[in-house]
């Protein structure tokens, strides 16, 4: 495991989309990439689809947390 991401995608990163089976597929890729989860998933309801988000975060990374 590098210091940093790789191909150059930033340390922090949120997923957004439906939540359906692409969406899971791309939270899949950043793990299996070396970055982990980053608090909890939220979702909401746009009026037609559920929209789900999840915050990825690089090891070795500072959240900024107080």
């Amino acid at each position: 495991m590098t210091d940093q991401p790789p191909n150059g995608l930033p340390s922090y990163r949120l997923l957004t989309g439906p939540d359906d089976e692409k969406f899971c597929h791309r939270v899949s890729e950043v793990l299996n990439l070396g970055y982990r989860l980053h608090g909890s998933p939220a979702v909401t309801f746009d009026g037609v689809r559920v929209i789900a988000a999840q915050a990825v975060i690089w090891p070795g990374t500072t959240t900024g947390r107080v």
